[in-house]
C-alpha cells in the first residue's frame, strides 16, 4: 500500500480514527506520518494509558460522571472511578477492594484469572515434572481424540519416563 499523503513511499503507519461515529483510515509512509506528528518517538504512553483505555469501554464524555455506586477503598480511601481515570492503585488493599471489577480486567489481559507463577529451579523441580505431566495428559487426550495413535503413544512413553524420574509409578 502507498501512502495517501505524499504518494511515493510505502505505507507503514496505518491510523484508524473515529470522530462522531465516522470512521476514517489513514495510510501514511514514516516520514509523512512524523511530519503530521500522528508519529513520535516520544508518544508519553504508558502502560497506565493502557490500562485505563481498556477500563473505558465506552465512549469519552466531554463531562465527569460520578456513579451511585461508586465503592472505595476502606484503607486509602481511593474510588473505582479514580482507579479507571488513571490505572493506578491506591494500596495494595484496592485488589480486594475491586476484586469483582477487575476480574474481566484481569481477563482480558492476561487470558487467566488464576496466577501461576514461575517455579525456584533449586526447590521447584518435582512441581515442575508434576505440571509438565498435566500439560502432557491433556495433549495425549486430545492426540486421541484426533485419532494420532502414534503420537498419542510417543506422549505416552514421555509421561512414564516423566513418572519414573520423579519416582512416581502409576
Amino acid at each position: 500500500m502507498i501512502c495517501n499523503e505524499c504518494g511515493k513511499r510505502p505505507a507503514t503507519v496505518h491510523i484508524t480514527k473515529i470522530e462522531n461515529g465516522k470512521k476514517t483510515n489513514m495510510h501514511l509512509c514514516e516520514q509523512c506520518a512524523l511530519a503530521k506528528g500522528a508519529l513520535s518517538m516520544n508518544t508519553g504512553f504508558s502502560i497506565n494509558d493502557l490500562l485505563a483505555g481498556m477500563l473505558n469501554t465506552g465512549t469519552p464524555l466531554p463531562i465527569k460522571v460520578d456513579f451511585m455506586d461508586d465503592p472505595s477503598c476502606p484503607v486509602c480511601g481511593m474510588k473505582y472511578s479514580r482507579f479507571r481515570e488513571t490505572g493506578r492503585f491506591g494500596c495494595g488493599s484496592c485488589y480486594k477492594s475491586f476484586g469483582d471489577r477487575l476480574t474481566p480486567l484481569f481477563r482480558r489481559i492476561h487470558g487467566n484469572i488464576n496466577h501461576t507463577g514461575k517455579i525456584p529451579q533449586r526447590t521447584g523441580g518435582r512441581l515442575k515434572i508434576m505440571r509438565e505431566m498435566e500439560s502432557l495428559k491433556a495433549e495425549l487426550a486430545n492426540a486421541v481424540k484426533r485419532e494420532e495413535y502414534e503420537k498419542a503413544a510417543e506422549i505416552r512413553d514421555k509421561i512414564r519416563a516423566l513418572e519414573k524420574s520423579s519416582g512416581r509409578d502409576e
